[in-house]
């Protein structure tokens, strides 16, 4: 059977693919192997001694439903729960700590359309589960278990203030304001719509928003850091400074400098990593990235005299690696950049801060900042309709190692099967945007002839 878990917790379309029966048994699973919730229901302990966890969620629609059946299971299994209504995963993670919870649960499905939702669980201390945490959850699905009574039962509250304590940690990260420069983000009428705005405005800059109406159906749609369109357009007519995009569930951010050109993960790395590595705050001077990243942005980084580490691709393995080596800085071409010093997770509000806070200080636009990489021409397909899990048919792999003998040392190939959709994702790096897509598309035929 297929492993529930994907590279960024449960997730699937809502009714069908992730049910309210489903979400339950999650969280009463979860309840038990983060919060020991088996213990303190057979012990019978007093309010005090409960475990606790915080719930949070993006906009969408079928949030609400889920929403109802994780905190119905969190409190039956004998769980104190806080409902922090609508924030950002990173918000949820902060909170988690900040508030001295158990557990806390994020129901979104970041990028994805609405029809789509997800459940991702983080442990005391706000950090995303390890794979065999996560199996554990899932082992112990369906479970006999001895539920508590009276005043055993969990205890449920509303803590949607609680957003003013994140949005003034964020704040209290940055070394300078942002007087003075003139900004637009798209929050992509997601989970960041009140939170982003209100924290880029008492930072001081000048804000003006888009995709922040969200009406539970709307989110990701043709707005936020996978649609830049509508941000690019704003930001040249509005003659801003710059303009930020978040996801669905503000864990990631991309940019847009003054001109309409794209700034993207890799290249506000490259520009964090640079000044925090001219301050001495970048530990180890190193800077952790995946197997995704440009490999202009590793040429980059040996160019300042700053390390490279790679890692799978997911921001979770990032901040593993980070976490067991000492690391404080890492991300992923995507936009999810972890500030270990400041957050326990990717944060788009909080990189968007630090990378505004960079343009303010420094007084050079973000156009110039972002030429300290030169990105390969990179072509990525995204092959649907296959079995992702014939990725390593020895016929594709012979492919891709004629693909990489061709490309040399100029370029590289990646063949990996996406960990949330049904995909497999074809990425090519060449030193010209033909030479990538002739050999992509080239590969992308062939993983549709043998994992089909």
């Amino acid at each position: 059977m297929a492993r529930l878990f994907g590279t960024d917790g449960v997730r699937g379309v809502a009714g069908r693919d992730l049910t309210a029966e489903l979400a339950m048994d999650l969280a009463v699973a979860a309840a038990h192997v983060l919060g020991d919730a088996g213990a303190f229901a057979a012990t019978g302990s007093s309010r005090k001694s409960r475990p606790v966890a915080v719930v949070g969620r993006d906009p969408r629609a079928s949030g609400e439903f889920l929403e109802a059946a994780v905190v119905a299971g969190l409190a039956a299994s004998g769980v104190d729960v806080l409902r922090l209504g609508v924030l950002p995963t990173p918000a949820v993670a902060h909170l988690t700590a900040a508030l001295g919870a158990d557990l806390g649960v994020m129901l979104s499905a970041s990028h994805n359309p609405a029809p789509d939702n997800g459940i991702k669980f983080l442990a005391k201390g706000g950090f995303k589960l390890s794979d065999a945490v996560e199996d554990e959850i899932e082992r112990r699905l369906g479970e006999e278990w001895t539920f508590p009574v009276g005043s055993g039962v969990g205890r449920v509250r509303d803590a949607y203030g609680e957003a003013d304590r994140y949005i003034s940690h964020v704040l209290t990260t940055m070394s300078a304001a942002l007087d003075g420069l003139s900004i637009v983000v798209d929050c992509a009428h997601g989970a960041a719509h009140m939170v982003a705005p209100e924290a880029l405005v008492r930072a001081g800059a000048r804000v003006e928003s888009i995709g922040a109406r969200p009406d539970g159906l709307n989110i990701n749609a043709g707005h936020g850091s996978t649609h830049l369109d509508k941000l690019q357009q704003v930001v040249v007519s509005r003659g801003a400074d710059l303009g930020v995009a978040y996801d669905g569930d503000a864990d990631r951010c991309l940019a847009v400098d003054h001109t309409g050109a794209i700034v993207d993960g890799d290249q506000i790395m490259a520009v964090l990593a640079a000044a925090m590595h001219g301050e001495g705050l970048l530990a180890k001077d190193t800077v952790v990235a995946t197997v995704m990243s440009n490999l202009g942005f590793k040429l980059a980084m040996r160019e300042a005299g700053i390390t490279v580490v790679e890692t799978a691709v997911g921001d979770r393995y990032v901040l593993e690696r980070m976490k067991s080596d000492g690391f404080n800085l890492g991300g992923e071409q995507s936009g999810h950049v972890i500030m270990l010093d400041h957050a326990t997770t990717g944060d788009g509000l909080l990189t968007s801060l630090h990378l505004l806070g960079v343009v303010a200080k420094s007084g050079v636009p973000l156009k110039e900042l972002a030429s300290v990489m030169t990105p390969l021409p990179q072509i990525l397909i995204n092959v649907k309709g296959v079995d992702k899990g014939k990725a390593s048919d020895p016929e594709l792999l012979a492919a891709v190692a004629e693909a990489e003998a061709e490309l040399g040392e100029t370029g590289r190939v990646l063949i990996r099967p996406s960990g949330t959709e049904p995909m497999i994702r074809v990425m090519v790096e060449a030193a010209s945007e033909e030479h990538a897509g002739l050999v992509a598309s080239r590969l992308a035929d062939t993983v549709r002839t043998t994992c089909a």
